[in-house]
C-alpha cells in the first residue's frame, strides 16, 4: 500500500519483532522500528527481518520511541503512520483494516479496537484501559472503547501539527488529547486478530502507566482550561 508506513517501537523484542516486521513489511513497502535501548537482539533481528532501524542508546520510553520515528518520517511522502508493537499482541494482518477505514472516513487518528476480546485482558490491565477511557470521555468528550489501544493510524497532517511530550505510555493519551483539542477527527475500528493482553511481553505496567496515563488527562484538561497550549 503505497501512502503508508508502519511505525513499531521495540525494547527486548528480539523473540517476536521480526515476525511482527513481516506481517507489517506484507501490506506496507516501509517499515520503521525504533529500538529503545534493548539490550537483546532486537535491532538485529528486526532489520534481517527488512526492517529499517533507528536506536536509542538507552531506554527512553514508547512515546520516545513514538516521537523518534515520528520526527524522522515527517518529510516523506506519506499520508499516514501506522504504529503497532513489538510484542506481537498486534496482528500486521489487520494493517488494511486501518488503511480502508482512513480511506472512507479521513479520520486523522484511527483506533485499532480490542473491544471485541476484552474479556480475556488481565483483570487489571482491563480495569486500567476502561478507568483512563471514562477519564478521557470526561475531559474531552471523546467516547472510545478502547483508549489504549497502541494499534493505531496517524493522519499526517496531524502529525504536521501536533507536538508530542510525554515519553512512556502517557505520551499515546496526549495525542488523543490534542487531537479532540485542536478539531481533529478520530475514529475507532474493530480488530479482527489479536492477542488482548499483551502480558508475555508487554512493557506496560498496570498500576503505574495508568496512574500516569490518568495524569495526563487531567493535566492537559487543566492547562486548557487556564488558557495555556497544553
Amino acid at each position: 500500500m503505497a501512502g503508508f508506513a508502519a511505525v513499531i517501537p521495540a525494547f527486548n523484542a528480539a523473540l517476536s519483532v521480526g515476525d511482527v516486521v513481516r506481517g507489517a513489511a506484507s501490506s506496507l513497502s516501509c517499515v520503521l522500528v525504533v529500538d529503545d535501548g534493548s539490550v537483546d537482539e532486537t535491532a538485529r533481528r528486526a532489520e534481517e527481518a527488512g526492517a529499517r532501524i533507528l536506536s536509542h542508546p538507552a531506554n527512553r520510553g514508547k512515546g520516545a520511541a513514538l516521537r523518534t520515528a515520528f520526527e524522522a518520517l515527517k518529510g516523506q511522502p506519506f499520508e499516514a503512520l501506522i504504529t503497532l508493537d513489538a510484542d506481537g499482541q498486534h496482528d500486521p494482518a489487520d494493517i488494511p483494516l486501518l488503511v480502508e477505514a482512513f480511506q472512507k472516513t479521513r479520520a486523522d487518528l484511527i483506533i485499532g479496537s480490542r473491544e471485541r476480546r476484552f474479556s480475556t485482558m488481565s483483570r487489571w490491565r482491563r480495569f486500567g484501559n476502561r478507568f483512563s477511557s471514562s477519564a478521557l470521555s470526561f475531559f474531552s468528550g471523546l467516547d472510545l472503547p478502547d483508549s489504549q489501544s497502541g494499534f493505531r493510524l496517524y493522519s499526517m497532517p496531524f502529525l504536521l501539527e501536533t507536538p508530542v511530550h510525554g515519553d512512556a505510555y502517557d505520551a499515546e493519551m496526549e495525542l488523543l488529547l490534542r487531537a479532540a483539542a485542536g478539531g481533529f477527527r478520530v475514529g475507532t475500528v474493530a480488530l479482527r486478530s489479536f492477542v488482548a493482553d499483551g502480558r508475555t511481553g508487554s512493557h506496560y505496567r498496570p498500576w503505574v502507566d495508568t496512574y500516569r496515563i490518568c495524569a495526563c488527562v487531567l493535566r492537559f484538561s487543566l492547562e486548557r482550561r487556564r488558557g495555556g497550549r497544553g
